[in-house]
């Protein structure tokens, strides 16, 4: 029986290496890729020389062909691109998202074809399963909701989604994942995870922005709703909705950022009770378990990789606009981060919020 070839993000971690292990017990003829996004050396990011080096270490160990390629280019274009721009419009963006959307699953599916690969794989907490209710592939979350990383593929291409493979989605334990690894000889075993944003090792974006596009911001006022000016900002770039400490200013009572207006270079503030709100806008919406919205749609609805999903109802007001309307209200509701609506655990889709 011939074996279906499946191609195998590999960041040099132990998540897709231990992938790759699982892969090849299931039967897979598996082929590794490390895609070059940037151009890193810290030891934590999934972008460095050593990350690749492991990578094709691990390849080696299980012997599987590895291949390194570069995508530096298509990553600026899609991903550093949409993050910068995103904070001169005074919001605040989810890199990831964008990298899962035109990288991980864009271009090296489009590699996969060329390799004629059936399927292609990433080490990440997900499901893909057949669903009934909706008569498709769907995405689902993991079982370890600790660790489910559903949210950052809602933006995924539903037509590819009958072709992802997630080898770890019935993992609950990291440390399983890592004795697999130790049992198979894989030198990365004990390896830390990588950080959330690959190209920022130092958190310090603020100095990524000024030193890769030497963005400047004037500084500004600092305003309640009502128009009342309290403060001084230093430019509006450093700032995100829902922020309290690093405002410099004194009040009566704590002060959080609600809102940015880039157009008039001013930083709104309010109280505790002006963070929350029970309704949002999005835009470039992405379904993958339906095609279209109808009238309306309940759901669960997560705005933040972090926050707990709330119940909601879905309009559509415009082609590419859905209102998302909240039976209880949500703290810090951010432009730029992404709310993503779920039907239990099957990804129904999302979009950005406005």
């Amino acid at each position: 029986m011939k074996k279906e070839k499946v191609l195998l993000g590999m960041s040099g971690g132990v998540d897709s290496s231990v992938s790759a292990v699982l892969l090849k017990e299931q039967g897979y003829d598996v082929i590794g890729i490390t895609m070059k996004l940037w151009d890193n050396q810290d030891e934590k990011s999934c972008c460095n020389e050593t990350s690749a080096y492991d990578a094709k270490r691990v390849c080696d160990i299980l012997n599987i062909p590895h291949y390194s390629v570069n995508y530096m280019n298509d990553f600026k274009k899609y991903v550093i691109n949409d993050f910068v721009s995103s904070y001169i419009d005074g919001k605040t963006p989810n890199p990831c998202i964008e990298c899962n959307k035109y990288l991980k699953f864009g271009s090296m599916y489009k590699m996969a074809k060329e390799l004629e690969c059936k399927y292609i794989a990433t080490g990440h907490y997900a499901k893909t399963m057949y669903s009934d209710k909706y008569n498709r592939y769907v995405i689902t979350k993991s079982n370890s909701l600790k660790k489910d990383q559903s949210y950052v593929l809602y933006s995924i291409d539903k037509s590819i989604i009958p072709y992802i493979l997630f080898p770890l989605s019935d993992y609950e334990d990291k440390n399983e994942i890592r004795e697999i690894a130790r049992k198979n000889g894989l030198n990365v075993a004990s390896k830390s995870d990588s950080q959330d944003i690959c190209f920022i090792p130092d958190n310090d974006y603020i100095k990524f922005l000024s030193s890769y596009t030497n963005i400047k911001t004037n500084k500004g006022n600092i305003k309640l709703k009502t128009g009342e000016n309290v403060g001084s900002h230093q430019g509006y770039i450093r700032y995100t909705v829902g922020q309290r400490r690093g405002l410099g200013i004194s009040y009566k009572e704590p002060l959080y950022v609600t809102k940015i207006d880039k157009d008039k270079n001013e930083v709104i503030v309010g109280t505790k009770e002006e963070l929350y709100s029970d309704t949002l806008y999005a835009n470039n919406i992405n379904l993958q378990a339906i095609d279209k919205i109808e009238t309306s749609l309940k759901v669960k609805a997560k705005i933040r990789y972090s926050a707990k999903e709330a119940t909601a109802t879905l309009t559509m007001v415009d082609k590419d606009v859905v209102k998302v309307v909240f039976e209880e209200k949500q703290r810090a509701i951010t432009p730029g981060q992404s709310v993503v609506f779920y039907d239990n655990d099957i990804i129904i889709g999302g979009g950005k919020i406005m």
